[in-house]
């Protein structure tokens, strides 16, 4: 059976991609940032800003919560327009969901503030919420923010402050890739610590690349990316109102426009998916009280489909997350959560691993170093693995242990 690759990431595009380890949305060419406090936190900064030197090529994903927030439908109706956009604004604190139509109106005074302070089109603005369901935006703060918050070629660290809540970290990414001999960027930030279940998205993600892309062929590199990354964390089983991914493409490295037809076009949505994962795994690992991040990989399923499905409902499990979190070597946990999974599954032809010992195997017990599993159990990265001997599907899902904190943080969320 095949195990243990690093996020089941093809190792065919590799020697063309590079992991830039102190990269950011700033890496790639053509972009500026910032973040401010504007008042609607207490102390932290809260409005941040991302701005392209020139319109760049758009592709997003949502949330599919029937509850979809005010600023989700306006950023939806800007990227209708032209297919373009050209700046970001989002603001922490108030998410400004389930707000109705003075809501709408808000979300709509906020991205015309926005367009007109520096000159662009309404429909070339695309904006972002995050925080406290169910209240309306304090438009003084907002405009105050609109009108004085700045995009700098340093302004990453002020950029990532300004959209966090509850995180407890920072969350970049940052990998270059070669297209026609010339090198792109693609630069991410993400917030997101509880709250998350994504159904098409996750919290709120940003992208930035300079690679000459239209918008069309960047959403059909960006999509298969998030079912892989993004679409397979959990840290609650939450979906929230606002999830949202936005990937912009300026052009300011000229190669020949990227398509599928292209040579390179493989190389260009292995790193893309390479940067969604990385913050995946980053917001899955600063899960609300999280003290490790749970790594379940799936193999020999019928289909790639299942074998996320699988992995995914064991990372949710909150019987498993606890075991976890008590430094529990039950197994069963994690046969219980395969058992309900909607996959085929055949326990007789059903392997587990907790790291590298094989506690479950042909529906069988398997003899296993409790103390062993223990010490695994204790590091801050834990892995099992599960091959079905079904088929060649296989996935990787991604999410953290359950602790007597995340009771403590979402007891008194809004207070």
């Amino acid at each position: 059976m095949k195990r243990g690759r690093d996020g089941l990431i093809q190792a065919k595009h590799t020697q063309s991609i590079k992991k830039v380890t102190d990269g950011s949305i700033l890496t790639p060419k053509g972009y500026k940032a910032g973040g401010i406090h504007s008042g609607l936190r207490y102390r932290k900064k809260d409005f941040a800003l991302l701005m392209s030197e020139t319109p760049a090529s758009v592709a997003a994903v949502y949330t599919q919560s029937h509850f979809q927030a005010p600023p989700l439908q306006v950023t939806q109706e800007s990227i209708a327009g032209q297919g373009k956009i050209q700046s970001v604004v989002i603001n922490s604190a108030v998410a400004n969901a389930c707000t109705g139509e003075e809501g709408l109106a808000n979300a709509y005074e906020m991205r015309g503030m926005v367009a007109t302070r520096f000159h662009i089109p309404d429909e070339y603005v695309a904006i972002a919420s995050t925080g406290v369901i169910g209240e309306q935006l304090p438009m003084d703060k907002i405009a105050y923010g609109c009108e004085t918050v700045e995009a700098t070629e340093d302004g990453n660290q002020d950029f990532q402050q300004a959209i966090l809540t509850t995180d407890t970290c920072q969350k970049s990414a940052c990998y270059q890739v070669q297209v026609d001999g010339k090198t792109v960027s693609i630069g991410g930030a993400a917030k997101g610590s509880g709250m998350i279940h994504p159904n098409m998205a996750t919290m709120l993600g940003f992208i930035t690349t300079d690679a000459t892309i239209d918008s069309d062929a960047l959403q059909k590199a960006l999509s298969p990316s998030i079912e892989k990354s993004f679409n397979q964390i959990t840290v609650d089983g939450e979906t929230s109102t606002n999830d949202m991914v936005l990937t912009l493409a300026n052009g300011a490295v000229e190669h020949a426009t990227l398509t599928e037809d292209h040579p390179d076009w493989d190389a260009f949505q292995t790193a893309l998916q390479l940067v969604c994962e990385d913050l995946a795994k980053q917001i899955a690992k600063d899960g609300e009280g999280a003290t490790k991040l749970i790594e379940v990989e799936v193999t020999g399923a019928r289909t790639d489909e299942e074998a996320r499905m699988i992995g995914k409902k064991v990372v949710g499990s909150s019987l498993v997350k606890t075991a976890v979190y008590g430094l529990d070597a039950n197994w069963g946990r994690i046969v219980g959560a395969i058992g309900h999974s909607e996959a085929e599954v055949d326990p007789s032809r059903c392997d587990i691993y907790i790291e590298d010992q094989l506690v479950f195997s042909h529906g069988t017990p398997c003899p296993f170093s409790e103390e062993q599993a223990t010490e695994d159990l204790d590091n801050e990265k834990v892995k099992f693995f599960i091959h079905l001997d079904e088929g060649d599907g296989e996935g990787t899902a991604w999410g953290c242990d359950l602790t007597y904190d995340y009771v403590k943080i979402n007891a008194s969320y809004r207070t």
